[in-house]
């Protein structure tokens, strides 16, 4: 049983390492287009940065327990996020479209570093808890902010649409 729970585990952060890649594949196209929004600007900036640790961290964990990550999955993940990307990229409101998309991907990120320290308990791993505690902790405090500021994004967004500005990012 001991072997499963590892297995488990193995995939899990695996998983976790391809996610955090495609959050980063989701991060630097919206960077390189936002323009208008220079709140959002920052704030993905330093979830960019966040993101990398994490990943390190997630490294880390798997070395640890000598394991790798999958090139693969990184690799898939990451491409489904460009494509996605590309699609708000065409849309009229992409500021908002990915406003929404960013908040959904956080909580999705939640959801899978509460699964993994539920994984890390059970199975003895200990050691990992602390690092996929900080990674949560980054991913709760982002979704937070794009909650709080998701009614700011979509006035700013209203009101250059209604002035003939730009809006889209």
């Amino acid at each position: 049983m001991a072997e499963d729970r590892r297995s488990l585990f193995v995939t899990g952060l695996r998983n976790a390492h391809a996610m955090e890649n495609q959050a980063i594949s989701i991060i630097k196209p919206q960077l390189s287009r936002i323009e208008n929004y220079p709140q959002v600007a920052r704030r993905l900036e330093q979830h960019l940065r966040e993101t990398e640790v994490q990943l390190k961290r997630l490294e880390d964990i798997l070395a640890s327990l000598d394991e790798e990550h999958s090139t693969i999955k990184d690799w898939m993940l990451s491409a489904g996020a460009s494509m996605a990307a590309l699609g708000h990229a065409m849309a009229n409101d992409e500021i908002l479209k990915n406003s929404f998309a960013n908040q959904a991907f956080e909580n999705y990120e939640i959801a899978a570093y509460n699964s993994l320290l539920v994984m890390a308990e059970m199975g003895g791993f200990h050691g990992a808890m602390s690092a996929l505690q900080q990674n949560l902790v980054e991913e709760e405090t982002m979704a937070e902010w794009l909650r709080e500021n998701l009614r700011e994004v979509t006035t700013e967004f209203v009101s250059r649409q209604e002035a003939g500005e730009d809006a889209k990012v």
